[in-house]
């Protein structure tokens, strides 16, 4: 059977929950563990995280490795792979990013909106690009196996981290900007770098980074995604829902805010709807995944292309990217090279 993979989720996280993963057949996912957090704050949310493990271990458990896909599927439990969507957790100490991999943390932001240490956000007003800490955090995180995640950094800033990066990069959550201008989505030149090096794309559900928001069409947003799966390449999709299932309108404030300004930043929302947006009425929760496989199916996607889609891709990426550098796979040739 294939693998059910979700490339990103920010849940209010609860026992519903965590069986609805289970009754959508969700067998792994990467859930954000820490947005604006200290190191020490992150071991914190490390530890809630591992009382749920404790509560509910014939629902959940932490992956590590790809093969937790496979445990996942043979014990019928979601695997939780652990993310952060900005580098606040590691400080400005470039040895924490080994610490957090041995945590458990897979993936990590190098920016979330703002301009950080390492790379400029796709809110700043000029992208430099990688900074001098940004260079050696990439090629460190390549070293122990930590996936660089682009999902909010500036144009420049992710093109810069896929040309840097011997490993490939993600950009877990995010669409074309093409079909939608959001500033979070990304263009054609960004997608089809990130494709030619072998990287993964997940394609978000969240509304403000769909064309119509809420009203989006199942049949426009599986349009979508075969359409950019001509154009990066069948085996560089996923799906990264951005899923922000029960959660209050505070914790937008928290995403968008931090403690970085005193005033409401309204991101991607408006000032008349600050909180968090309606989903559309395809998609509510993990047991809704089939109707995506179902609209991508609608398209004319093949059995294959389908479930490469729905989480073979992310299967691969996971096998290749968790590692170690000298056991990992290499990356693909950029095309121009």
């Amino acid at each position: 059977m294939t693998p059910l993979i979700d490339g990103l989720q920010y849940a209010n996280w609860s026992e519903k929950i965590f069986r609805e993963m289970r009754a959508g057949g969700v067998d792994a996912v990467h859930v954000t563990i820490t947005y604006h957090e200290t190191f020490r704050e992150t071991v914190l949310n490390i530890e809630r995280w591992n009382r749920w493990f404790e509560r509910f271990p014939d629902l959940i458990f932490q992956g590590l490795s790809a093969s937790d896909v496979a445990r996942a599927r043979q014990t019928g439990r979601t695997a939780i792979f652990f993310g952060a969507q900005n580098p606040s957790c590691m400080e400005d100490d470039i040895g924490l990013v080994e610490v957090l991999h041995t945590l458990g943390l897979r993936f990590m932001q190098l920016t979330y909106n703002n301009q950080s240490l390492l790379a400029s956000g796709c809110y700043e007003a000029e992208d430099t690009g990688l900074t001098r800490m940004g260079r050696e955090v990439v090629a460190e995180m390549n070293r122990v196996g930590l996936v660089i995640d682009m999902s909010h950094s500036g144009e420049r800033s992710t093109l810069d981290a896929i040309a840097q990066s011997s490993r490939p990069v993600a950009i877990t959550h995010a669409n074309p900007s093409g079909w939608h201008p959001a500033l979070r989505n990304k263009s054609d030149t960004v997608l089809r770098a990130l494709g030619e090096t072998g990287g993964m794309l997940g394609f978000s559900v969240y509304p403000h980074h769909l064309k119509g928001g809420s009203a989006c069409t199942l049949q426009d947003y599986c349009d979508m995604v075969a359409r950019t799966a001509d154009l990066m390449g069948i085996g560089n999709v996923g799906i990264g829902t951005d899923l922000c299932q029960d959660q209050p309108d505070s914790v937008v404030e928290w995403m968008r805010v931090g403690r970085w300004t005193k005033s409401i930043d309204y991101g991607e929302g408006s000032a008349a709807a600050p909180g968090f947006p309606a989903m559309p009425d395809w998609f509510g929760g993990n047991r809704d995944f089939g109707r995506i496989a179902d609209g991508l199916r609608a398209t004319g996607m093949d059995a294959d292309d389908v479930a490469a889609v729905m989480g073979c891709n992310w299967l691969r990426f996971f096998e290749t990217s968790f590692g170690p550098a000298e056991t990992a796979g290499t990356r693909l040739p950029r095309a121009a090279e």
